[in-house]
């Protein structure tokens, strides 16, 4: 090897390498956060998705070094909050935590939404899953999902379901079943989960779908029975519990659970959604976190955004087809 060749070379190298230095200065996260990160809760104080959110921000902020405040924008299911986000600066600093309705369903229950969720924001990563239960009074004959299915078919009028409002999960998976087992199934929609149940156990209605956190009372207190429960997984509270698929009822549409989430506005550079990511999933894990997450009914889960992005992209058309078979419009 010649020694004008062993310079060319050399010379090729260190191009290389000055070329390469910017692109992996920028694949690191840069010097953020430099002041308060603001999280903005698109639901009222108090909730369940503010307390995760206040648990989350404090964990996170020890991370980052700087305050993780909450911003508490409560409104139109989660609609004024979320807009908030989708049009503040994409600098990192402008945090939304939002739930499966503001982040996804209301693309297919609203006819004009402020916000398209897919070209405004940018997903971080999911928080938590929080799988519902399928219940009955504990007066019921009905012991698990093909008890339920028979009573509804054999039933001249079928039966009635509870839920929380027009367009959540019970509301929606309560049509898909009258669809999907071809009988009648009438809906009643309550202001929450309380008066909901308490009409359930009262035996006002044959059945309805409601968290664990709100309905494990009434479990443990003999009130109600739950016979199954959504998603892929059983939970750590409830061993014995099936899930719907392991009852012999694998629809996707069972599958699927509601979950809290990360997202930011679209443009925010990618080592900013890295690092938020990161250190999200770095709070996920801690003891404090995940003994909250266990009292509240709900998974932690800390994805990445591109894992994150598949499974939404996965939910999009089940929660599409079950908006659209309920029939339900809000305005």
């Amino acid at each position: 090897m010649t020694t004008a060749f062993k310079r060319q070379l050399a010379g090729l190298l260190l191009a290389a390498l000055g070329w390469q230095a910017p692109a992996q200065a920028q694949a690191q996260a840069p010097d953020y956060p430099r002041k308060v990160v603001t999280m903005v809760v698109p639901y009222a104080a108090g909730g369940g998705t503010d307390v995760v959110a206040r648990s989350l921000a404090e964990q996170m902020s020890r991370q980052l070094g700087q305050p993780v405040i909450i911003d508490n924008k409560p409104g139109a299911g989660g609609i004024l909050g979320t807009t908030a986000v989708a049009k503040a600066a994409p600098d990192g600093y402008t945090v939304l935590v939002g739930l499966t309705q503001s982040l996804l369903t209301n693309q297919f229950l609203y006819e004009k939404l402020p916000y398209d969720p897919r070209k405004e924001l940018t997903l971080v990563t999911q928080i938590a899953t929080a799988p519902l239960m399928l219940l009955v009074p504990a007066a019921s004959r009905i012991q698990n999902v093909a008890d339920l299915q028979r009573e509804m078919r054999g039933s001249a009028a079928g039966g009635n379901c509870g839920s929380w409002g027009a367009g959540s999960y019970p509301h929606l998976a309560c049509a898909h079943m009258a669809q999907s087992w071809k009988t009648g199934i009438t809906h009643v929609a309550y202001k929450g989960e309380a008066p909901m149940l308490q009409d359930l156990v009262g035996g006002q209605l044959s059945f309805t779908l409601a968290s664990i956190v709100s309905a494990k009372p009434y479990l443990d207190g003999g009130k109600l029975r739950a016979i199954a429960i959504t998603g892929d997984q059983r939970m750590a509270q409830l061993p014995n519990l099936p899930t719907f698929a392991e009852a012999g009822f694998a629809d996707p549409e069972y599958r699927i659970s509601g979950w809290l989430a990360l997202a930011v506005p679209h443009g925010t550079p990618k080592p900013v959604v890295a690092r938020l990511q990161q250190v999200a999933q770095q709070a996920l894990a801690s003891p404090e976190l995940v003994k909250r997450f266990e009292m509240l009914g709900m998974v932690p889960m800390g994805s990445t955004p591109e894992q994150f992005h598949q499974s939404y992209e996965a939910a999009w058309p089940v929660w599409e087809r079950l908006v659209k078979v309920s029939g339900a419009k809000l305005d």
